[in-house]
């Protein structure tokens, strides 16, 4: 019997599973992980359900697209992601880039502006999905963790500062300018109302209660169960949610003391629509797509990899891209916006007990129940409730102790960092990350462009050779023996020419130049250029030049040059040691 079909049924599985990882763990799903995924989905859609309506009037949209975006599109990434951990859903970065970026095309709480956030989603949706077919994951490298860290930070202090104006019971415009946030604030402060301002400190008390002192008391109860303690430390959202609620209806804040509070939230699931905008509308959506799509990505798969390293398990990037895609399609067409990943939600998910990606859809259950039938019960929910529950958890994202630790070992990153926490806050979020990304390459292009190079010497009795500088080496006054510790390119290779005259130049008994090229990885056409001039002029001088220690692939695109017959197959040394006793007797 031919084992060909078999052989194609096998690939097609392995392929379609490469597609749907879910496929995968639903096949080999055991029994004794259902108790941790239905407890985790249950824990994490009590963080949700408030997280979701927060974080869309943050973006400025109504509170059930929170709850939209909440639904479908954690259900398609939890079929498509390789991450069984990872919660995706509304995001507090995300939902500021929207505010700030759609500001700019439509009145705010307008039909245009709500369509323009839905659109947004398809937009990132299709660019996500082709950067994952392209497989371009690799791109999100090209910025560094400084930029990442104080592109953060600086975010975070925009969106905890934005949401002060509800926790005075205020109103100003929204603004991604820090300086014009701080301006609104001072002109709106002597309008505080005192009644929310009390709501705003007990939400954001009860909030630190449940997230520092609940934990250590719970604790200290040895036989309280683990699972009952971990959801009751989480908590802390859905109990500010429902005291603030109870408080302001029994007591008529709204009314009586002009308490801002969520109103009707229209009950159900959302409808299957594509936004009314025509084509033409979708063009100025693309650079805040772009945005969207990058720091939605890095914001995920940074959680991801950090959760599938606890559990030995592997992220596959490119697919990831491609399950935000789709979970941004799906947003785009069931009235959500662009979602990615918390890191804070992603890892209660995580310590909640998640094995598989069935946590998220029990998530999914939990918070489709809630838009059926609880939504009236959120009518009196203080908006400052909400958001005490934002600022508490973008607390989280600012790293205050990087800049010091960046500054002890590395300043230009410091730098990098402290250039891109000030464009944000100067210049805003788009234009803020694209200065760091920018810093970041203008410093590997300045620290590069003036490598490590070093004189080295044989270390006595050994084959190992070191810098002199450092080490006591023996040397040959004929011999110099230079390493140098940097890829040779166009930004590099005069300096690299002008330090090799210039040591040549020191030595007046020197016959033989040897560049040790262990640390050298690839040698640009500008470099190799460079290599040949040095070449003439140093046999000008008398000098003969020799290579040591050149790796493999350098060599081979080498071999494709005239460069190795002007330079002499014999002037080529496989190690420094054997450079070293061959030249010590010419």
């Amino acid at each position: 019997m031919s084992t060909q079909p078999i052989a194609k049924c096998d690939e097609q599985a392995s392929w379609l599973k490469r597609l749907i990882p879910a496929l995968d763990w639903l096949a080999h799903y055991e029994r004794k992980h259902l108790p941790g995924d239905a407890r985790a989905g249950v824990i994490v859609a009590t963080l949700l359900i408030p997280q979701g309506m927060a974080y869309a009037l943050l973006a400025g949209l109504p509170p059930q697209f929170g709850l939209y975006a909440s639904l479908l599109p954690i259900a398609v990434y939890a079929l498509l992601g390789s991450s069984r951990f990872l919660s995706a859903g509304p995001s507090a970065l995300l939902s500021l880039l929207i505010a700030t970026g759609v500001a700019g095309l439509a009145e705010p709480g307008s039909p245009r502006y709500l369509a323009f956030a839905t659109a947004t989603a398809l937009v990132v949706g299709v660019m996500q999905i082709a950067m994952g077919a392209a497989r371009l994951g690799v791109l999100t490298n090209f910025l560094s963790q400084p930029v990442l860290s104080g592109f953060t930070s600086a975010a975070a202090c925009l969106i905890a500062l934005s949401q002060v104006k509800h926790l005075l019971g205020v109103q100003f415009p929204q603004t991604e300018h820090l300086h014009e946030l701080l301006a609104e604030l001072a002109r709106a402060l002597p309008q505080t109302r005192w009644p929310t301002l009390a709501i705003s400190m007990a939400s954001v008390l009860l909030l630190l209660a449940f997230q520092y002192l609940l934990p250590r008391v719970l604790a200290r109860w040895k036989t309280f169960p683990a699972g009952l303690a971990q959801a009751l430390s989480k908590s802390g959202p859905i109990i500010v949610v429902i005291v603030g609620t109870a408080i302001v209806a029994a007591f008529d804040l709204g009314q009586r003391n002009g308490v801002n509070i969520i109103g009707e939230i229209p009950s159900g699931l959302p409808d299957f629509a594509l936004p009314a905008l025509a084509a033409s509308e979708f063009l100025p959506l693309i650079p805040l797509a772009l945005t969207v799509s990058f720091v939605g990505f890095l914001e995920s798969i940074s959680v991801a990899k950090t959760l599938a390293a606890k559990r030995r398990q592997k992220v596959e990037s490119n697919q990831e891209l491609i399950a935000l895609g789709a979970a941004n399609l799906a947003a785009g067409v069931t009235g959500g916006y662009p979602v990615s990943s918390s890191f804070a939600r992603s890892m209660v998910n995580f310590t909640a007990g998640a094995n598989t990606g069935l946590a998220s859809l029990i998530t999914v259950a939990v918070i489709g129940v809630s838009a059926l039938f609880l939504m009236p019960l959120f009518h009196h929910l203080p908006q400052a409730a909400l958001a005490a529950i934002i600022i508490i958890a973008v607390i989280g994202l600012m790293d205050f102790a990087m800049p010091r630790r960046l500054w002890r070992y590395n300043k230009a990153d410091a730098a990098a960092l402290i250039l891109t926490f000030v464009a944000v806050l100067a210049v805003g979020i788009e234009k803020g990350i694209l200065i760091g990304a920018a810093s970041t390459i203008i410093l590997y292009l300045w620290r590069t462009s003036r490598p490590h190079m070093a004189v080295v010497g044989r270390v006595a009795n050994t084959e190992h050779f070191r810098n002199v500088r450092r080490h006591e080496t023996q040397t040959l006054p004929h011999v110099l023996l230079l390493r140098i510790d940097e890829n040779l390119y166009f930004a590099n290779a005069k300096h690299i020419e002008d330090f090799v005259l210039c040591a040549a130049a020191e030595q007046p008994r020197l016959r033989h130049l040897v560049l040790i090229c262990s640390a050298i990885n690839f040698i640009d056409a500008s470099a190799l250029e460079t290599l040949r001039e040095l070449l003439t002029r140093l046999r000008d001088a008398d000098i003969q030049l020799h290579l040591a220690e050149v790796k493999g692939p350098v060599m081979d695109r080498l071999a494709h040059t005239e460069f190795l017959d002007q330079l002499g197959h014999e002037h080529v040394f496989l190690s420094t040691q054997a450079a070293y006793e061959k030249l010590a007797a010419a």
